[in-house]
């Protein structure tokens, strides 16, 4: 195959041009006013600000309500990953061995993915609703009053169920990839040196899959920080105070409803910072232990 050479640096570089411009202005920009903005004490209406130093990161740190945000953040990330993830796996396993009806049981699972995260928290409040909820009323069929809105618990287990609901058919769609791409001798060995079903799976299909769930874990961890705003902001019902949010959130919360722009600037710059480390952290550490073929 032929390499294809630019004549001059310039055409490249005329090319990159618009792709950096983006860039700049919706990402390094934005990041940069967050990190001067966490070190001001600023109006909102954009009338004047006051230099306070670590002020806005001091007020984070020594308060209840924030750190209590930062558990349920991690929890929430960690659960609603690990569930997208374990239940999407086994939906491929089973619709890889499907044989007939094969591509409407497939088409079934990769529908919600066209559904948007407003949509499906729209979805989550009918279901869950106290007067025509379905899950609501299975829970009262159980001698349970569920209460959406009211309940910090109830609405944290409403929150989790849609994200992972709305986030399973991307992991499907991956993950039955990479079991379809698995060549077929590879399994025909598999089956003949390991009869039991379960150990095979994890002994060499798993193994095979490592690079995909990796990836995964990834784009899981980061919709769960971030891609679920739209989801929490409609079950929350505009009553986030009494209800569990996630850290995204409540940089929203204060930001544009309590006017603190310091304080969420100064959210803003820890969520990146978390970001980060957790991208160090699967790189550096996880990603070795995974081996691509």
């Amino acid at each position: 195959m032929k390499r294809s050479q630019f004549s001059h640096i310039s055409l490249p570089i005329l090319l990159l041009v618009p792709q950096l411009i983006i860039i700049g202005v919706f990402f390094y920009w934005p990041a940069w006013r967050a990190l001067h903005s966490s070190f001001y004490l600023e109006d909102p209406f954009g009338f004047g600000s006051q230099f306070v130093g670590m002020a806005n990161y001091t007020r984070l740190f020594t308060s209840a309500e924030y750190m209590k945000v930062a558990r349920f953040t991690l929890f929430f990330t960690a659960l609603v990953t690990f569930l997208a993830l374990a239940i999407s796996l086994l939906l491929a396993v089973k619709a890889d061995k499907v044989i007939r009806g094969a591509k409407t049981y497939r088409t079934l699972l990769m529908w919600v993915y066209a559904v948007a995260p407003p949509v499906a928290g729209l979805v989550g409040v009918m279901l869950f609703d106290q007067n025509i909820g379905i899950i609501t009323d299975f829970f009262a069929f159980l001698g349970y009053d569920y209460r959406l809105g009211v309940s910090y618990a109830d609405t944290a287990l409403a929150m989790i169920v849609v994200s992972v609901w709305i986030q399973i058919p991307v992991n499907f769609i991956f993950f039955l990839s990479g079991l379809q791409s698995i060549p077929r001798h590879v399994r025909e060995a598999a089956m003949i040196d390991n009869p039991s079903g379960f150990r095979r799976f994890w002994e060499v299909t798993f193994p095979l899959l490592a690079p995909t769930a990796f990836f995964l874990v990834v784009i899981n961890i980061t919709y769960s920080l971030f891609d679920t705003f739209g989801v929490i902001d409609t079950l929350v019902k505009n009553n986030p105070a009494s209800n569990p949010m996630t850290l995204v959130y409540k940089v929203f919360v204060d930001g544009f409803r309590g006017n603190d722009i310091g304080g969420s600037s100064a959210q803003s710059v820890v969520l990146m910072v978390l970001v980060l480390a957790l991208t160090i952290f699967q790189f550096r550490l996880l990603e070795r232990r995974i081996h691509y073929t």
